[in-house]
């Protein structure tokens, strides 16, 4: 019985486990995507928003809380060029999202030994999903509410519309 045991341990000792899961999101943080098996990206998520978070922190924090919080990065991954890609572009880009740094894509089954595979990416990164209009700064935001005020200003319009029109018949009638 698996009595409180939730965490998958993926067919390996701990040791093993930790590296694995600190080369997958090393490796996530340089290449903002990774293509895995689908228990090793769920696990893998588990282990790199935490950190993700940290970084978010540690980047909006002072010199010497920014300075601790690398060190506690710097601590799970093992790994210079990946915390320094973490708080300076990934942290920047994760600074307005409360979590759910990361989107897990199944991809199908691999061919050799038909394991599930699973794209894992940064969700900020992904053009695809998040490409915003050119003139996004210019839109503002729209709820149900304004339609109320939208209406009246419709109605305005086609008032003078029609009060334009009465007027342009009436000027030819008299001509």
């Amino acid at each position: 019985m698996r009595h409180g045991n939730k965490q998958n341990n993926l067919g390996r000792k701990k040791a093993h486990r930790e590296s694995l899961l600190r080369n997958l999101a090393c490796q996530i943080l340089v290449h903002k995507r990774i293509v895995t098996t689908l228990a090793k990206a769920k696990a893998l998520r588990v282990f790199v928003e935490p950190i993700i978070t940290k970084a978010k922190n540690g980047a909006i924090a002072d010199v010497a809380q920014r300075t601790h919080q690398q060190r506690v990065v710097f601590s799970y991954l093992n790994d210079k060029e990946a915390t320094k890609e973490l708080f300076t572009v990934v942290a920047g880009a994760v600074a307005g999202r409360p979590g759910g740094y990361t989107r897990i894509i199944k991809l199908g089954n691999r061919t050799g030994d038909n394991a599930e595979l699973a794209m894992i990416e940064l969700v900020d990164f992904n053009d695809v999903y998040t490409s915003k209009p050119a003139d996004a700064a210019t839109t503002t935001k729209r709820t149900r509410r304004s339609k109320k005020t939208v209406d009246a200003n419709i109605v305005d319009t086609t008032a003078e519309v029609v009060a334009n029109e009465t007027t342009t018949e009436e000027t030819k009638t008299a001509e």
